[in-house]
């Protein structure tokens, strides 16, 4: 019984090594720069890659078509554009996402939000306006249709309701 398990083990060896690369190989292609804890940068933040933020920002950060992540020890005192905003820690100022925002329980952002796609987990804390992009045309379209229709009703109901109301005062003078 020992050497078939010897043999299995130089086997399974084997394989765990290829299978190891692939997984290094699928992390390395998401580039993310990571501003650390202890530094604290103030001005304007762009590039083309994701960015980590652990320390602290001052200023605007432009990074449109990718993914911004506050972590539990960012501070953000910022504007952010980003395709993707993911908040863990704490962020002042406006967020402008293409794709989403991600509010997480931890997190906080005092700030006005514009995004296409929003979530706020339970413990999250959320203080500004949010506006939906996409929903908000369909909803626009919906509103005004709604509206319109509510107000002719609307106005025939009290017209109705005043009718029977004259009618029963007639009969009862």
């Amino acid at each position: 019984m020992l050497q078939p398990a010897e043999n299995n083990s130089p086997k399974s060896q084997f394989p765990s090594n290829p299978n190891s690369a692939p997984l290094k190989t699928i992390g390395s292609p998401v580039e993310q720069a990571t501003i650390g804890r202890s530094l604290v940068i103030k001005g304007e933040v762009s590039g083309s890659e994701s960015l980590y933020i652990d320390g602290r920002i001052e200023g605007t950060v432009n990074l449109a078509d990718n993914r911004v992540t506050i972590g539990r020890n960012g501070i953000v005192a910022a504007n952010i554009t980003a395709r993707e905003v993911v908040i863990m820690g704490k962020v002042q100022g406006n967020i402008q996402c293409t794709d989403r925002l991600d509010i997480r329980g931890e997190g906080s952002l005092t700030g006005d939000v514009v995004t296409q796609r929003i979530s706020v987990e339970d413990g999250a804390v959320l203080k500004g306006s949010v506006q939906v992009r996409a929903a908000e045309h369909k909803n626009e379209k919906a509103h005004h249709q709604a509206q319109a229709k509510p107000a002719s009703t609307d106005q025939a109901r009290p017209a109705a309701a005043e009718e029977p109301k004259a009618a029963a005062a007639r009969a009862g003078a």
